[in-house]
């Protein structure tokens, strides 16, 4: 397939860091994709996978290929009493939850705004009000890098963790995610326990009341990236010993704290920043939003040092007053 050069990428990432890639290709099907993964490794040239962009950190500048999976097709398929989505790799996710949500299909719904393709979903493993992609996947099609070879991974496999997976581990480097099976109900299942969701919402809500509650809440709390340069959530929200909980509870007592069950709480993030008075704070281009402490945006003209500077500065600043430390969401690309 056509394998483009010299490519701007500075709009293919929500944070509209500036970047240029020495090649790029946007394969649409199983077999332009192994071609042009043949191609790469016959030439030597290294490869970067790229989605919508909402979640990385991007460099000056890529060497070797970019390649962004546009299978941009899904389609629904029923087996017994179960209903399932097959989505290729280049849907864009919202859209995806949208639609399932119109026709009244329970799983993504709390999952919606979620910026980016679906390809890079099991990546970081999204979430969002109660609900994980972990919670829907059934199964995740893979691409070898080296070889070309297609396979199944089902959800255990998969290695899902709070904002984590093999595919930021062991089959990093290894795989193409292409296409996704999620498991979808037309029984009621809302899961309204987050936040506010339940009170902005009637007592039997369809899947589409919920998506566009979640919307709502979203754009309430959240800058547009089209609007804002932005990658969503940049920290990860911590989490500590039950014990370090306490002791923060009794200096903190309003702090917001999530118990795992398992020895360990959650924090929010954005409460610890919010409190070490961070929201509105610029530094050279970029800035931690006036309203979500827990996104930094880019105003232009920055690039990813400027970017990473600011970071640093708010994490030395929360573990300074909390002793926490603060692990940056997005996905730091090398060159």
């Amino acid at each position: 397939m056509a394998v483009q050069r010299e490519v701007d990428l500075s709009h293919a990432n929500t944070l509209r860091l500036p970047c240029v890639a020495e090649r790029y290709a946007a394969p649409r099907t199983l077999n332009q994709l192994q071609s042009v993964l043949a191609q790469a490794n016959r030439l030597g040239w290294a490869v970067t996978l790229l989605g919508g962009g909402s979640n990385v950190l991007l460099p000056a500048r890529l060497s070797g290929i970019v390649i962004r999976p546009a299978f941009a097709q899904w389609w629904l398929k029923a087996e017994g009493n179960q209903l399932f989505a097959h989505v290729g790799a280049g849907v864009n996710w919202h859209r995806l939850v949208m639609e399932l949500a119109a026709a009244g299909l329970w799983g993504t719904e709390n999952l919606a705004l979620i910026p980016g393709d679906c390809g890079a979903a099991p990546v970081q493993n999204i979430g969002a009000y109660g609900v994980e992609l972990a919670d829907v996947i059934e199964a995740v099609q893979v691409v070898d890098r080296s070889s070309g070879h297609v396979r199944w991974l089902n959800r255990d496999a998969c290695q899902f963790g709070y904002r984590d997976s093999i595919f930021k581990g062991a089959l990093a480097e290894n795989v193409v995610i292409s296409q996704l099976v999620l498991r979808l109900s037309r029984l009621p299942m809302a899961k309204l326990g987050y936040g506010d969701l339940a009170s902005r919402l009637p007592e039997s809500p369809t899947p589409l009341a919920v998506a566009n509650a979640v919307c709502a809440i979203r754009r309430e709390k959240l800058p547009d990236p089209e609007e804002l340069a932005n990658a969503g959530s940049f920290f990860k929200n911590p989490f500590v010993t039950d014990q370090v909980a306490d002791e923060l509870r009794q200096q903190y007592p309003d702090m917001p704290c999530f118990p795992q069950g398992d020895g360990r709480t959650k924090l929010a993030a954005g409460w610890l920043i919010d409190q070490c008075g961070l929201k509105g704070f610029r530094q050279g281009a970029f800035a931690v939003h006036q309203r979500q402490a827990l996104v930094l945006v880019h105003f232009g003209g920055g690039n990813r040092q400027g970017l990473l500077a600011l970071a640093r500065t708010v994490s030395e600043k929360v573990a300074a007053r909390f002793g926490v430390t603060l692990t940056p969401e997005p996905r730091l690309i090398t060159g």
